[in-house]
């Protein structure tokens, strides 16, 4: 019995050394760009930082905003039973008030009833749900992707194993839209291929095509018989109008493109926690949605069975209730605003402080964040040396500025392109 007992734990400590192999060969993960920020950010003591790397909302002190229309949202909801016959109920209501936002509640398209939809794990869970459709249902197909876009989009078509490639967008030089080449781009990329684009509040850049060239990128996705994807992130936070910031997709919808897109209630509705998003795909007629929306039900079966009910009963009660849609219209635009005031004050400061790059793009770009140009080193050095903290690509949260913390901003973005611009002045003499 004994020798039989030490042959067991000899076996058994074997197989335990097998295993620790496997297990070693795990390498820690490379970090976020952006919760990467947030966590030097956090380990900074100083009484100065600013933290310009978060994508959610903050108030004019810097706080996380919890609205007043989610606030009455959460009375009227409250003691309600999360159950699990409620559940499809909520789902459903709130996939039909947010093909609305996206498509327009007077649209033939949402009349009909050709949008299959789905509720999501906010905007980034109906991002990698398109992903695993599209390698599904169209396994030879690649996704485009916008140069630059949220560094999170390569992850999500990486890991559904869905082959990516870029198209220009942004050009360094006017700190704009480089829309020739995006047009070049289009032409010359494979019949029938998917892109993804950003329909308002272009994350990281804050540069959106003008309403002449959308119709043209419409035209020219025509022409290819491309596919166009959109995720719609910060909806109304271009311009504090809901109905404008789709202007996009309505003018693919007047083309008769089919679309699909990715939704998110995270910001516009400050539900950051709540992970509330909606897939939709529009469908050439209504026979094809109920087997869209089944295949979508069954990818979100095996990847998280399904969403909590929570935020999606929030958002359908928001939606649905004219009283507290009107509110959140209003403090939609309050939030827009506030975001606009801040990149005049940002650029107004910088302007009075003579500093040498030229900052009118901070009021060009539009939406959550503003491209400031600021190189990798310079970005390291406002860490370093004045505690601000962003995105190594240069990358402004402007909700992360306030009447407090801008002109300290505005006087360490100074001190830092300053002493570049001189050094580049003595290479030259």
């Amino acid at each position: 019995m004994w020798r039989y007992m030490m042959r067991r734990c000899c076996s058994s400590s074997t197989s335990a050394r097998k295993l620790g192999l496997w297990w070693d060969r795990v390498g820690p993960a490379t970090k976020d760009p952006i919760t990467g920020v947030t966590e030097s950010f956090l380990a900074d003591s100083s009484p100065n930082k600013i933290n310009l790397g978060v994508g959610a909302y903050r108030d004019d002190e810097g706080r996380p905003v919890v609205l007043r229309c989610v606030r009455e949202a959460e009375a009227s909801i409250a003691g309600s039973e999360f159950l699990e016959s409620v559940s499809a109920a909520v789902s459903s209501k709130f996939v039909e008030e947010s093909v609305k936002l996206v498509y327009g509640s007077d649209s033939d398209v949402v009349k009909d009833g050709r949008v299959a939809g789905v509720q999501a794990l906010s905007g980034t869970g109906a991002c990698r749900l398109f992903a695993e459709f599209q390698r599904h249902f169209h396994p030879d197909s690649r996704i485009y992707l916008p140069d630059p876009t949220w560094s999170n989009h390569h992850n999500i078509w990486k890991d559904a194993q869905v082959p990516e490639r870029t198209f220009r967008y942004y050009d360094p030089d006017s700190k704009g839209l480089n829309f020739s080449a995006l047009i070049d781009d289009v032409k010359n990329a494979p019949d029938g291929s998917f892109f993804l684009l950003h329909p308002c509040a272009h994350n990281p850049t804050g540069v959106d095509p003008t309403e002449e060239q959308w119709r043209e990128i419409s035209y020219q996705f025509k022409v290819k018989n491309h596919f166009p994807f959109f995720d719609m992130a910060y909806q109304g936070f271009a311009s504090g109008d809901l109905d404008k910031d789709a202007r996009a997709i309505r003018i693919f919808l007047k083309d008769d493109h089919l679309v699909g897109c990715a939704q998110s209630f995270a910001k516009n509705m400050g539900l950051y926690g709540h992970r509330v998003g909606c897939l939709s795909i529009l469908c050439a007629d209504s026979n094809q949605v109920g087997s869209i929306r089944s295949q979508l039900q069954r990818i979100a079966r095996a990847m998280y069975s399904s969403p909590p009910v929570h935020g999606v009963l929030l958002v359908s009660t928001i939606l649905s209730d004219p009283y507290l849609k009107s509110l959140w219209i209003e403090e939609l635009k309050t939030m827009a605003n506030r975001i606009r005031g801040m990149r005049t004050t940002l650029q107004d400061s910088l302007e009075r402080l003579d500093s040498p790059p030229n900052w009118e793009h901070i009021t060009n770009q539009v939406g959550m964040f503003c491209f400031s140009g600021l190189t990798p080193d310079q970005v390291d050095r406002l860490a370093r040396e004045f505690h601000v903290y962003m995105t190594r690509d240069g990358r402004i949260s402007m909700a992360g500025v306030t009447t407090g913390n801008v002109s300290y901003l505005a006087n360490a973005i100074h001190e830092t392109t300053r002493s570049d611009q001189e050094a580049r002045i003595l290479c030259n003499v």
